[in-house]
């Protein structure tokens, strides 16, 4: 599942979980690797050098990100060492799943990179695009403490709603209140159901 910044993905994601899915935060895994022990910690500082590292030694989150951000070459280099690592510990989290779970891969860059397709064994067979009006989705991340400039800034590099509903199964459409959310994911968890069994 994916959509982009402000689109309502995490509240998708939490109303799925509520119908017995297992949610995935594939961003997080993100930051597990690169995390103190993390798969990918010590190659990533290996790359890119004491300007991210804290005082403790350890990655500073927002350091590497200012490394990366609006640089196409330098996230490049990133997710090269990055990606490869995320999809191992994804793997070794879908490995730990019942053989009968519905499991959905909560991710923010579905379009735009191979993450949740490391290997045809622990790869995602459906996508779910979550989308909303971008003036809306840009209010709701200012509510949330975000800087309008940065979200739209955040927008403008990542995948675009068309290129979101091209590799759509199913696309929910979060432009209400949370009342007309649930029943869209009611719907969609039918969808999801009935996929599963197929």
């Amino acid at each position: 599942m994916t959509g982009g910044i402000g689109s309502g993905k995490s509240t998708v994601a939490a109303l799925l979980a509520g119908r017995g899915a297992v949610i995935v935060d594939v961003d997080a895994l993100g930051r597990v690797v690169i995390a103190p022990g993390g798969r990918a910690q010590a190659a990533v500082i290996a790359e890119f050098g004491d300007a991210i590292v804290d005082d403790g030694g350890h990655i500073d989150r927002a350091a590497l990100a200012r490394q990366v951000f609006g640089r196409p070459d330098e996230l490049a280099r990133l997710s090269a060492i990055s990606h490869p690592a995320i999809n191992a510990e994804l793997a070794d989290v879908l490995d730990a799943q019942a053989s009968d779970a519905i499991v959905v891969l909560d991710m923010a860059i579905l379009v735009e990179s191979t993450l949740g397709r490391g290997d045809p064994a622990h790869s995602y067979s459906k996508v779910v695009v979550v989308e909303a009006p971008e003036e809306l989705r840009v209010a709701r991340a200012v509510a949330r403490g975000m800087a309008e400039a940065d979200v739209r800034a955040r927008i403008a590099s990542q995948a675009t709603d068309e290129q979101r509903r091209a590799v759509a199964d199913a696309v929910v459409v979060n432009d209400g209140d949370l009342a007309a959310l649930e029943a869209r994911v009611a719907d969609l968890w039918q969808t999801i159901v009935a996929w599963a069994a197929a």
